[in-house]
């Protein structure tokens, strides 16, 4: 595999034109409700457009990333981009780290330091972290095909290609889906995987449901009546709704934000969980590679395709209350080495940005068990 060092490079006037658009906004009339029924309030998005125009530094960001080792790679004819920190112990335990939408490798920057670099070394991983193809800085895929299999099957091959004959995996959103897949397709080098948000279908022997698991499922049937609709698009035209989120920054604004103000765990100000610079991260991230529609055919590969597999491996979940939450028992049904289960108390849908102290802990309390 040959592997070429990157940095990020985002021009001037690439900043530049984003103001100037961000400036040139033609803005809708108001809402007509107090409350997000009809997706995110005028005067929220505009405050965060305004941040973004006139407050927001960019290079801030590209400076954090650049500080860290980077690397691209050809996997599968398509160029993969990840970062590669390793831990100061020599003996420590790969991982592979895998993020969704609308996300990028900037949800797990909070954990990498405590988890390459422990007080007890024998807590130490070495941490690997792919963007998912047509996500950030990996290229685009100009052919149909890459779904959730074939995005396994290539991070399975990264992890060789760095030298990693066993190794262990986290994903959370597409990620969960994809280091899913790695159980089944890779269960013989993998030490076992972690998932925060984790999916299978009701076991063909009758199973005792708990009223935790009932709220669970009514949770995720209001999700797909209310919240689901960008999912709908993006999985039937995301080609569509690509054009405004490739030419407006407040569209992609709108369409990302809305997700980190209702997918997260905030009974105070959205602001304290989410920074208002840590978001805007998250969009210009998409805004600057031009990888809105390229992230959205992802769902239009795998949205409802993905292939619920029989996973072998030691596997452990953690569930955070705003996050979905399948019953344990059919959890248990496709995941046969179920060794670890946690209900946790507080956190949402990016807990390596809600509550990183939190994932930390849990990746090691999981893998303690299977190293």
């Amino acid at each position: 595999m040959n592997v070429t060092e990157f940095e990020v490079t985002v021009s001037e006037s690439s900043v530049d034109d984003l103001r100037t658009r961000l400036s040139l906004t033609r803005w809708p009339d108001a809402e007509t409700v107090e409350d997000w029924s009809q997706g995110a309030p005028l005067s929220f998005v505009r405050s965060l457009a305004e941040h973004w125009e006139h407050k927001y530094d960019w290079r801030a960001v590209e400076s954090r990333l650049n500080a860290l080792p980077q690397y691209r790679a050809e996997i599968d004819g398509l160029g993969i981009h990840f970062l590669h920190v390793r831990s100061p112990h020599a003996d420590a335990t790969p991982l592979l780290l895998t993020h969704g939408w609308p996300g990028s490798v900037l949800e797990f920057l909070e954990v990498l330091e405590p988890l390459t670099n422990p007080a007890d070394p024998a807590d130490a991983f070495h941490v690997v972290v792919p963007s998912l193809p047509g996500y950030g800085f990996s290229d685009k895929p100009a052919e149909t095909g890459w779904g959730v299999e074939r995005i396994a099957r290539a991070w399975s091959s990264l992890m060789t290609g760095l030298g990693y004959e066993r190794y262990a995996a986290h994903g959370g959103d597409w990620g969960s889906f994809v280091t899913a897949e790695l159980g089944h397709i890779d269960s013989e080098r993998l030490i076992g995987i972690h998932l925060t948000m984790v999916f299978a279908g009701p076991p063909e022997a009758q199973v005792e449901l708990t009223q935790r698991d009932y709220a669970g499922l009514a949770a995720l049937k209001e999700f797909q009546a209310r919240e689901a609709g960008y999912s709908a698009i993006q999985m039937t035209k995301p080609q569509t709704i690509g054009y405004g989120l490739q030419d407006s920054p407040v569209a992609l604004l709108a369409w990302i934000a809305e997700k980190y103000y209702s997918w997260t765990d905030h009974d105070r100000a959205f602001e304290d969980v989410v920074p208002v610079d840590r978001l805007l991260d998250a969009v210009s991230i998409y805004w600057f590679t031009g990888t809105a529609t390229s992230a959205a055919r992802l769902y239009w590969e795998s949205h409802n395709r993905v292939p619920m597999h029989q996973v072998s491996v030691p596997t452990g979940v953690t569930i955070f209350p705003k996050d979905a939450r399948m019953p344990k028992a059919w959890i248990e049904g496709r995941f046969s080495d179920l060794r670890y289960w946690h209900d946790a108390p507080a956190g949402g849908h990016f807990p390596g940005i809600e509550r990183p102290d939190v994932l930390v802990s849990e990746l090691r309390t999981f893998f303690r068990q299977v190293r």
